[in-house]
């Protein structure tokens, strides 16, 4: 294959999944790891897509994009269900807590359908359905009302105010984007607020975040790092990240996605 057509059939799984490896694009294509890297220097340098440690993402569309649930649901697969694994093995039978919308969110629902007396409360359609779905007479879902966003997110007052009067064992938030400026953001303002409301009540606060998120900031900052009493990441999170979250926050846990 020459470059020119290895670069092309690159761009197109960056832009399909939203981010590739070098390691896994060399194994696929037959190449060296330096290959590849040269690869995506030649597609970065022309504004294609964005170089991050140990591969590529799309170009940023800006603070305020929001892409939809099936395009985010295709991302770092493998990362997201080690995060989910290790955040259910936090939630015991008769917790009452809460699940934020997102895709790391909707795949930890998965692996909690069968947890005893389970109270889950969600702004999220997708997490919603996978208990709906389960069926399991012990559990009680309470899905906030509130206008839908592009992310099958249920935000605005109705849903603030459904959230206002709850208390929580334990919040599992995933986010759009974290800094070290910025704290953990979204691009939809209105979903910051009911983020917001989901963090006031609950006890405990844990953040699930891959790699790819450290970097990105939203226009809406939800809280800041050291709100966070636990953040769930992949081993693909840079020493410097690694360094700046474990200041700020109580637990860093770093799982492999591998």
């Amino acid at each position: 294959m020459l470059a020119q057509q290895r670069q092309a059939a690159i761009l197109d799984r960056v832009r399909a999944a939203g981010g590739v490896r070098v390691s896994e694009l060399a194994t696929e294509y037959g190449v060296s790891d330096m290959t590849i890297r040269r690869d995506l220097e030649s597609l970065a340098d022309r504004g294609l897509l964005a170089k991050v440690h140990g591969g590529a993402t799309t170009v940023s569309p800006g603070s305020t994009h929001e892409p939809g649930f099936a395009a985010k649901s295709v991302r770092q697969r493998a990362e997201k269900a080690a995060m989910a694994a290790r955040a259910a093995a936090m939630v015991s039978p008769g917790d009452a807590i809460a699940l934020s919308a997102g895709t790391t969110t909707a795949g930890l629902a998965h692996l909690l359908v069968d947890v005893a007396d389970l109270t889950v409360v969600t702004n999220s359609i997708p997490v919603a359905d996978v208990f709906y779905r389960a069926g399991r007479p012990d559990q009680t879902v309470i899905l906030t009302g509130g206008t839908r966003t592009p992310s099958d997110a249920l935000v605005g007052p109705v849903a603030v105010a459904a959230i206002g009067t709850l208390h929580l064992d334990m919040l599992f938030l995933g986010v759009h984007g974290m800094s070290e400026r910025a704290g953990y953001t979204t691009p939809n303002l209105m979903e910051a607020e009911v983020n917001r409301a989901l963090v006031a009540a609950a006890e405990r606060l844990v953040v699930l975040a891959d790699h790819t998120k450290w970097g990105t900031v939203g226009i809406s900052s939800i809280v800041p790092l050291h709100r966070a009493d636990i953040v769930i990441t992949d081993g693909e999170l840079d020493e410097t990240a690694r360094a700046i979250l474990s200041e700020q926050v109580h637990e860093l846990v770093v799982v492999s996605g591998s």
